[in-house]
């Protein structure tokens, strides 16, 4: 059995142990005058001639009814409690997981510090995190200076060959614009009318820092929506030369500034911090690349644990609400108090 009002009951507890002092000492107290009546009696004559003057003693009705009205009071707290009974069980569905991955698609992401580059092995391992979550829909963001998008679909393939299809070179504006792409994510999801009952998690993939826009802002919002932000970090502190990549895939050797310098990649300490805070204030969590590996492997076990322990189809037991019985009881115990007078009632004469 459960209490639907927990607080009621424990004051109902309460006041009805309470209560059951309070009948305990109207009992004894009843006793005792009783007691004292009969002494006086006896001291104020004989009991058989008294007896006689008396027409009725309420004592016994009196007792009665008090007894009526705290045994009501008693079912009216149980009743106002809300007592529930086990009644079978139902299953409640799996909790639909819509993910929409960010992945940075800006020349920077031609680097080779993870091989064979950190574009390719971040397409490859994002196609194997969509066919690793089955069962979920998946959006997608593409973006350098500007993001292009696909919208919630079920059909993770269809994803998968988004990312696949592009590369850096087919953006049609350099940067890197973090704050604008997860505002496009957050409108994937706006868009999509099943989305808002749905658990949903981005997957920031990016090895660069906004120095345009405000990507904690946005992650604000995303916070204030109950939508998390995971970071999958791409890189760090140590500078990587980017390789120059002709539209048809090969390196032709490396890109180099109006001053004929290599051009480096690299993360600055405030680049890592705004990345830690976007994924800290929406609950997400942020992989650091290490050891040739990109991390978003980690991001694809901790949100399949997700979907096998907190959003899988559970069994539970189905509780029904039986207070109309003591309440019933109640009513009847305090109509059969009202009911009840302290003395029988007299019969009337027989006219002669």
């Amino acid at each position: 059995m459960r209490w639907g009002h927990d607080f009621t009951s424990l004051w109902g507890a309460l006041v009805a142990a309470l209560c059951v002092v309070a009948l305990v000492a109207y009992a004894a107290s009843i006793v005792w005058a009783s007691v004292r009546q009969s002494r006086a009696a006896r001291s104020f004559g004989e009991p058989e001639l008294l007896s006689a003057l008396v027409t009725y003693d309420a004592t016994g009705r009196r007792a009665v009814k008090a007894v009526l009205l705290v045994v009501a009071l008693l079912f009216a707290f149980v009743a106002l409690a809300r007592p529930k009974f086990g009644s079978g069980t139902k299953i409640v569905p799996a909790t639909n997981l819509d993910v929409v991955i960010v992945l940075d698609y800006s020349k920077s992401m031609y680097a080779r510090d993870i091989a064979p580059s950190r574009i390719a092995r971040a397409k490859a391992e994002v196609a194997r995190l969509i066919q690793d979550l089955p069962g979920a829909r998946f959006g997608a963001v593409a973006f350098a200076g500007e993001p292009m998008s696909f919208p919630l679909t079920s059909d993770g393939a269809a994803i998968a060959q988004f990312f696949r299809q592009l590369d850096p070179n087919d953006m049609p504006v350099g940067g890197t614009a973090t704050a604008r792409a997860l505002e496009r994510a957050r409108e994937v999801f706006a868009r999509d009318p099943k989305s808002k009952d749905h658990v949903r998690v981005m997957v920031l993939v990016t090895d660069g820092e906004d120095l345009e826009g405000d990507p904690v802002s946005v992650a604000e919002h995303c916070q204030q929506e109950g939508t998390r932000i995971d970071v999958v970090q791409i890189g760090g502190r140590a500078p990587e030369i980017i390789p120059d990549v002709s539209p048809e895939g090969k390196v032709a050797g490396v890109r180099r500034d109006e001053q004929g310098k290599p051009l480096t990649t690299s993360l600055s300490a405030e680049g890592e911090a705004q990345l830690a805070r976007v994924a800290q204030l929406t609950g997400g969590t942020i992989v650091r690349a290490e050891h040739g590996d990109t991390g978003i492997d980690q991001v694809a076990r901790a949100l399949q644990k997700m979907m096998r322990e907190e959003l899988s189809e559970k069994v539970e037991t189905v509780y029904a609400e039986e207070y109309a019985w003591p309440l019933g009881i109640a009513v009847v115990l305090l109509v059969a108090e009202a009911l009840l007078g302290d003395a029988p009632r007299r019969r009337r004469a027989a006219a002669s």
